[in-house]
């Protein structure tokens, strides 16, 4: 799982230094023990059973919250019952080190995060990172107002960040036989969609209206109000 690296654990075996591992010595002990998610060295660590990827628990925490949840790093759907504390990743923090990126002083990866917080050179790192600054200052407000048509929640059980393809294999494949009407996300989020239509048939309207995208349907090349009035032609004759 981890390639060859040089820690300073004795009698420990290196992570990947067993026969036929791959040697990875531009990859720090410290990168290949962090949350996905969070990009730190892992707090108590859980796996997911079903593509045994691994997370911080904390971080973790929203994915569970939903029917359906998919892993964020693979979107592979898991069972929220099947998540577990991963002892052996927990045992490997606390045997193996690694220098701190601010003083290089070795530190025990399970005492990672608390020793950056209280090390001075990495909060100096942090405070000397350069800020934002727009490239042309304006004065304009940014519209809060704008339509997110690149990802979309299942209208049934709330699950986010779905592009159109996910949205489709989402619904196919966990509300098949879910007969409640609702209100298709992808249509409401365009220009011409009426946000409180509810579709009888859902997944018949995914699968004949949703398997491209936005962005190819519209031809740039041509007037853009006359791509629109195509399309709402084709929303009307399918309602």
């Amino acid at each position: 799982l981890f390639g060859s690296v040089h820690v300073d654990a004795p009698q420990q075996q290196q992570p990947g230094s067993g026969p036929g591992s791959l040697a990875a010595p531009t990859e720090s002990i410290e990168s290949q023990f962090s949350c996905p998610i969070c990009l730190e060295v892992y707090h108590k660590p859980v796996s997911i059973a079903s593509c045994a990827h691994t997370f911080c628990g904390e971080c973790l925490q929203p994915c569970l919250q939903v029917t359906s949840p998919l892993c964020p790093l693979c979107r592979v759907p898991f069972d929220p019952k099947k998540v577990e504390r991963s002892s052996s990743v927990e045992k490997q923090l606390a045997s193996f080190k690694a220098p701190c990126r601010g003083c290089s002083k070795k530190v025990t990866l399970v005492k990672m995060r608390s020793h950056i917080v209280s090390c001075s050179k990495v909060q100096e790192q942090i405070a000397n990172c350069p800020k934002f600054v727009p490239v042309v200052p304006t004065s304009q407000p940014i519209p809060s107002n704008i339509p997110n048509r690149s990802t979309f929640v299942c209208p049934f059980c709330g699950a986010r960040n779905l592009d159109q393809q996910e949205l489709v294999k989402h619904c196919m494949d966990n509300h098949r036989n879910d007969p409640n009407k609702v209100v298709c996300p992808v249509c409401s989020a365009m220009p011409w969609g009426d946000p409180s239509y509810k579709s009888s048939n859902f997944l018949q309207h995914l699968l004949h209206r949703h398997k491209f995208s936005y962005d190819t349907f519209v031809d740039y090349s041509i007037d853009e109000d006359a791509a629109l009035q195509a399309a709402l032609t084709l929303s009307l004759a399918d309602n």
